[in-house]
């Protein structure tokens, strides 16, 4: 997975311009890999642009992931229209709108000023987003409307429990499909885990990445449910990053909940397969229990169907 190109070009030409960006990229990464992000604001704008380079590469392979997962659990889904909390600089819905083309009525919601004008400038290369509604906004103040989708991706960790709490809920009842991801560490897991019980006491039908409303199995084994998405590194991404190789892997996080019919509830393969001479291993989550799933060879077509199924992935194959 890589960045679209109109996007890749739009980062670009606003990082030419401002000295500083290699520092402060050094700087946002090491915030983000010690947790301590959500409070070490982007203070300037070389840290922002930062941003563009060292996260929103990673945050929107995350995004498209969960928006393909969608796609698939909800075939029929067409959304005109797509809210987007937290948007920072509207990564989130870069991948919507690449997944939904019937999406005609963006908006975004952000409350560093700085972060939306960069977001605006980006979002000139691509319609709808170019004439997207941009709000300033505090989430801990907003009240939306109606929309088909609402998304609040990488921002509930910025915010205390009751307050998420709060915002989820009033999100739920904005949306006819709501998308919450965050990072796939356990911390984020555990708040994810607490918010979707939430929102199947408010009613919700959960989509993805769970085939049920049960509790989680995997917290009920003190593990964490979270998935990962291969990204490809640039030349400069990799020198900004000092890494020396051509991909990085963004782990994270995800709840889709609804209030559309979701059709066939199969499992989902919530860790990588284990491939070994004659037989694949499993580890499933479905709809009544978490498995453990060994495929042979005497199975043809299941087993030529594990050796290419992916973390994430359902299991059994349609």
């Amino acid at each position: 997975m890589r960045l679209p190109d109109e996007l890749r070009e739009a980062i670009e030409e606003q990082v030419a311009s401002v000295p500083g960006v290699a520092r402060a990229a050094v700087e946002v990464s090491d915030a983000y890999r010690s947790g301590e992000f959500a409070v070490a604001p982007l203070k300037s704008l070389a840290h922002r642009l930062a941003y563009l380079q060292v996260r929103m590469p990673a945050t929107f392979a995350a995004c498209r992931h969960v928006f393909q997962k969608i796609r698939v659990h909800l075939p029929d889904f067409a959304p005109k229209s797509l809210l987007d909390l937290g948007a920072g600089p509207g990564t989130a819905s870069w991948a919507a709108v690449e997944l939904f083309p019937a999406i005609e009525r963006v908006t975004l919601v952000e409350r560093d000023i700085e972060l939306l004008r960069i977001g605006t400038a980006l979002a000139q290369r691509r319609q709808p987003l170019k004439d997207a509604d941009w709000i300033a906004a505090n989430l801990r103040r907003f009240t939306p409307e109606p929309y088909d989708i609402v998304v609040i991706s990488y921002a509930l960790g910025e915010l205390k429990t009751t307050e998420a709490q709060q915002l989820v809920r009033a999100a739920w009842k904005a949306a006819k499909l709501l998308v919450l991801i965050e990072p796939g560490t356990p911390k984020a897991f555990a708040r994810m885990a607490e918010l979707r019980k939430q929102l199947i006491a408010d009613g919700a039908t959960i989509a993805a990445p769970c085939p049920h409303e049960r509790e989680c199995p995997l917290l009920i084994r003190g593990d964490w449910c979270h998935f990962s998405e291969r990204l490809e590194r640039s030349a400069e991404h990799r020198r900004i990053k000092g890494g020396s190789l051509g991909y990085e892997d963004e782990k994270f996080s995800y709840v889709v909940a609804t209030r559309l019919p979701v059709g066939d509830r199969r499992g989902r393969i919530v860790r990588h397969p284990m491939i070994h001479s004659g037989y694949v291993q499993l580890q499933v989550c479905g709809p009544d229990d978490l498995k453990q799933v060994t495929v042979t060879k005497s199975n043809k077509d299941f087993y030529r169907a594990a050796r290419k199924a992916e973390w994430g992935d359902q299991w059994p194959p349609s």
